[in-house]
């Protein structure tokens, strides 16, 4: 073997490597399909998007300011996460409110936040305490001042936060996969009348409870949430307009609420 040989040889490990530690190393842009997918999730949330309603492609790319390719990239997202149905023919649609999926979405909910509340119970320190009863302050000042929006923000940080109070990365994982469907649901329930007062109590009764290391109220909480919604929903043609005309209550802030004001 000549010498010439050896020595190409030799170098052909050595530009492998290189060009693997080069992929190793180039930085991943921030993929605008997560952006889109984000906002597109809080408008769905909040219902600034209505259950039924259809999503225009051309629409939506100008809207976003990004091309249709990042934009189907989303919607797959949105997809697998139960907020948008997409159609053969490249549309999507909000996927509306039904009764049946609701009523096991919150049984499972519910399951997971109950176990994870009883672990929580055993398992929270006192600083996990004082974080909790931060918050529990954040919702009272914000119902007190009519705030619904940042009442539910705070509001979802609390159910996280028990879940995580539970140290247990496999109920978190669990958790996190229902959480987009099933804030929807909770801020839909919200604007159902006299659910937002009744909300703040339970949270009051859960966090005595927690402090008392039971963590079984939890449960019922989530399940009432589930039943709010299905009753409201119950007895209509649950077809988009139904869905629309019950989604019109998402944008409306409840009046007249007397409740005790804490400084956040």
């Amino acid at each position: 073997m000549t010498e010439a040989k050896v020595t190409r040889r030799n170098k052909e490990p050595k530009r492998a490597m290189t060009a693997l530690q080069r992929r190793r190393l180039r930085v991943p842009r921030v993929g605008l399909h997560e952006q889109a997918a984000a906002r597109l999730r809080t408008m769905i949330v909040r219902g600034e998007l209505a259950p039924g309603q259809s999503l225009g492609e051309a629409d939506l790319s100008d809207a976003l300011g990004i091309s249709r390719t990042p934009l189907r990239e989303a919607l797959k997202q949105l997809a697998n996460e139960g907020l948008v149905e997409l159609r053969l023919n490249h549309s999507a649609v909000i996927t509306p409110f039904r009764r049946a999926e609701l009523t096991e979405l919150f049984e499972a909910v519910s399951g997971i936040e109950r176990c994870a509340a009883e672990l929580a119970a055993l398992r929270m320190e006192e600083a996990d305490f004082e974080r909790l009863e931060a918050l529990q302050d954040k919702i009272e000042w914000h119902h007190g001042r009519g705030e619904l929006r940042d009442y539910f923000q705070a509001n979802q940080q609390i159910h996280s936060a028990i879940v995580g109070f539970a140290r247990n990365a496999v109920l978190r994982a669990t958790h996190e996969a229902l959480l987009a469907r099933a804030e929807r649901a909770r801020f839909f329930a919200l604007t159902v009348l006299g659910r937002w007062d009744e909300s703040v109590r339970e949270h009051q009764e859960i966090l005595a409870a927690l402090r008392a290391r039971a963590g079984q109220i939890l449960a019922h909480h989530v399940r009432r949430t589930g039943e709010i919604v299905a009753e409201t929903l119950d007895g209509k043609a649950l077809d988009g307009k139904a869905d629309a005309a019950a989604a019109a209550h998402l944008t409306a802030t409840p009046r007249g609420r007397k409740t005790k004001k804490v400084a956040p």
